[in-house]
Parts: C-alpha cells; sequence; structure tokens
C-alpha cells in the first residue's frame, strides 16, 4: 500500500505540473484533430472501405484508428518527461526519499494516462462535430474507449523505457516516434488491411495496434457495411487480441523501465 500511495503522490505530482503548463495539452490536441479534419475532407472521399463508397462510411471506421494513433502517440511524450526529469536531476532527489523506486515511473504513466484520457474526450466532442456517430449502447462504447486507454497505458512503459535509455527529452522524443509511424501505418487504423499486398497485411493483422482498433471499432458499432474481417485470430477476437496485447506490453516493459530506473538510480 505504501508503494501505491507513493505513485499516486508522484502522479498528483505531475498533473499539478501539466496544470501548469497548459501548452503541454493544447499542442498534444492540434495533431489528432489535424488528422481528424485532413482524412476526413481530403481523403475521405477517395479512399473505400467494404461495401460502402460513402464519405460518413470513411469517417466512422477513421476514427478509431485516430483515437488509437493519439493515445499511442503520447509515448513519445512520456519518454521525453522522464528523460527531461533524469537530465534535471529530479531522480536524485527522489533516491534520498524514503519512497517505493518504481512509484517514480508508476505515478508518470498514470499522470499521462490522465492527460490522454482528457484528450481523447476533446477529440471525441471534435469526431462528433465532423459527424462520426456509435451505434452500440453506453457500456460497449465506455469498453471501447477503454481498451484504447488500456493500449495507451501500455505504450507509455515503452516511453519509460526509451526515456531512461537516452541523454536528453530531444532525444526521447525522436526515439519515441521513430518507431510509431510505421506502426501505426501498416495497420487497419486508416484503410482496410485486407486490400495491403500479403506481407504487410500479415503485419498489419498481427500488429498490437491493429487490434486495438478492431476491437474499439466493434465497441463502437463503427464496422462498415460489407465489411469482412480476415481470418487472422487477433481479427476475429480483436478484444481478446487487445487486452491480451496490452498486458503483455506492461509486463514486460515494466519490469525493464523499473529495472533501468533501478540502475540508473543507484
Amino acid at each position: 500500500m505504501s508503494a501505491v500511495n507513493d505513485s499516486l503522490v508522484v502522479a498528483r505530482r505531475n498533473l499539478i505540473r501539466m496544470g501548469r503548463i497548459p501548452e503541454i495539452l493544447v499542442f498534444g490536441l492540434i495533431q489528432p484533430i489535424m488528422f481528424v479534419v485532413l482524412f476526413t475532407y481530403v481523403f475521405g472521399g477517395s479512399i473505400q472501405v467494404g461495401a460502402s463508397n460513402s464519405t460518413h462510411a470513411y469517417r466512422e471506421f477513421l476514427m478509431a484508428g485516430i483515437f488509437a494513433q493519439t493515445v499511442t502517440f503520447a509515448t513519445a511524450g512520456a519518454g521525453a518527461g522522464i528523460a527531461d526529469d533524469m537530465h534535471k536531476g529530479l531522480i536524485d532527489r527522489f533516491r534520498s526519499l524514503p519512497m517505493a523506486r518504481g512509484a517514480v515511473l508508476t505515478g508518470r504513466t498514470l499522470a499521462d494516462l490522465v492527460q490522454t484520457a482528457l484528450t481523447l474526450v476533446v477529440l471525441a466532442v471534435v469526431a462528433l462535430i465532423v459527424g462520426w456517430r456509435t451505434h452500440e449502447n453506453l457500456a460497449k462504447v465506455l469498453a471501447g474507449f477503454g481498451v484504447l486507454l488500456l493500449l495507451g497505458y501500455a505504450f507509455s512503459w515503452i516511453g519509460a523505457l526509451i526515456g531512461l535509455s537516452v541523454r536528453t527529452p530531444e532525444a526521447a522524443t525522436s526515439g519515441g516516434l521513430v518507431w510509431l509511424f510505421p506502426l501505426t501505418f501498416i495497420s487497419n487504423a486508416f484503410v482496410d488491411a485486407n486490400k495491403m499486398p500479403s506481407f504487410l497485411r500479415h503485419i498489419a493483422e498481427w500488429n498490437p495496434f491493429s487490434a486495438t482498433v478492431q476491437a474499439s471499432r466493434e465497441l463502437f458499432g463503427n464496422l462498415p457495411p460489407g465489411f469482412h474481417a480476415s481470418g487472422a485470430w487477433p481479427m476475429q477476437h480483436p478484444v481478446w487480441a487487445s487486452l491480451i496485447w496490452s498486458v503483455v506490453i506492461i509486463v514486460i516493459f515494466r519490469t525493464l523501465a523499473v529495472r533501468k530506473y533501478r540502475r540508473a538510480a543507484g
């Protein structure tokens, strides 16, 4: 319980810091809003999904991908924040306190999760304005956002490990984004993966990002008419696949990040 309390104290510290620097949240919203507008009004008319060729069908298909991209791109911010704390010597100050070693990272990732949740709320409002709608009950819709946030929390631990492994926040930001672009674009986020070349389709089908996108689409009721998922297990059971992927990522990268933190702090 003391470790949990320490983690909550660190999370509160990071949330207060974010509140005093509102630019962090504002600039974090600009990119996903731009993606919504660009893909909806620029590319939406030329991309067909399922049996429908309407812009509205693609708009609903798209939003789950935008939501998932938003929560995963928070990885770069998480890594940069931890690298900044390391660079400024804040970790050395934490070392002198009687607190659990893993609480520093857990508190940071929990604060990032709260920020991501706020970003999703604003982004959902923007999506509703441009015509996105859900077609399932409230419980399933909330479950859809739940799997998205769980993936974002899992990826924040990857960001934590990157932040502990580099020397500057700038390097952490670059390191947090360089692998995210292929991960998000070689997926079913923006196009139907069934139309990809064979070798790319297999990568997209087993991509943890794709599983979460597919799961949220099903839970939102946003699968377009005539759309048929591939026979790959993650695409046939996306909710379970998303949960399994997220838990595995959390277990692996939390273990690695805490071990790296202990070595750095030692």
